[in-house]
């Protein structure tokens, strides 16, 4: 593929993991602070990995998260602000994480089902939504790919807006993954693991060379 393809490695809870992912050139690495996710990490754990990453690349991950908890992650330093949130997400809510993080640094990934219409009011607060593979138990990190033409579409209806692609990519999938989606950002996880919270380093190190040819 080509260089412009944003990758983002999420659910990182080792130093080692952290660097390799940086040497191969990542775009973003996510940090998870949601208790329930396998991957969870607490917010100390997450800022003392996060300080080996440079400004501008460190996200932090939860799922409905309270506006104190927003704004601790802010002041703890990070520079994006993925927050999950199950429909239908509250005005209310929408304008205070708007705030706290500002849009341009609220990464928005609302659980839509395959029936839901795509909550376009969500657009008002965010510049970036993650699209992720819909599940009834999970907030996230199913494991299994989405809908590649769902995404196409609405990306290709909001074109101000950043939309990332997430959910089951890895090494053998990606670059259909990417054609099929015309992603030009994608979120990757459990797809380069050995194990929840545990990247390989044989399946990263052949994802950057898929997608980017190196």
């Amino acid at each position: 593929m080509n260089q412009a393809v944003d990758i983002k490695i999420c659910g990182m809870t080792r130093e080692e993991d952290v660097e390799l992912a940086l040497s191969l050139g990542a775009n973003f690495l996510g940090f998870i602070v949601y208790p329930q996710s396998p991957r969870g990490i607490t917010l100390e754990r997450a800022v003392e990995l996060a300080a080996r990453v440079p400004a501008g690349q460190r996200v932090i991950v939860d799922v409905e998260t309270t506006p104190d908890d927003l704004l601790r992650y802010r002041d703890a330093g990070f520079d994006r602000f993925q927050i999950h949130a199950s429909l239908p997400i509250a005005e209310a809510t929408l304008v205070r994480w708007s705030e706290i993080a500002w849009r341009d640094r609220l990464w928005l990934a609302p659980r839509v089902a395959p029936t839901d219409v795509f909550p376009e009011s969500v657009l008002e607060y965010t510049d970036t939504v993650v699209l992720d593979t819909y599940s009834k138990v999970q907030a996230g990190g199913t494991g299994h790919t989405g809908d590649f033409e769902r995404f196409a579409s609405l990306k290709q209806q909001f074109e101000d807006t950043q939309w990332m692609l997430a959910g089951g990519l890895s090494p053998s999938n990606v670059l259909d993954a990417l054609v099929r989606s015309t992603a030009s950002r994608i979120d990757v996880n459990s797809g380069v693991e050995t194990a929840a919270g545990i990247k390989d380093p044989a399946k990263l190190r052949e994802l950057f060379r898929v997608v980017r040819g190196a």
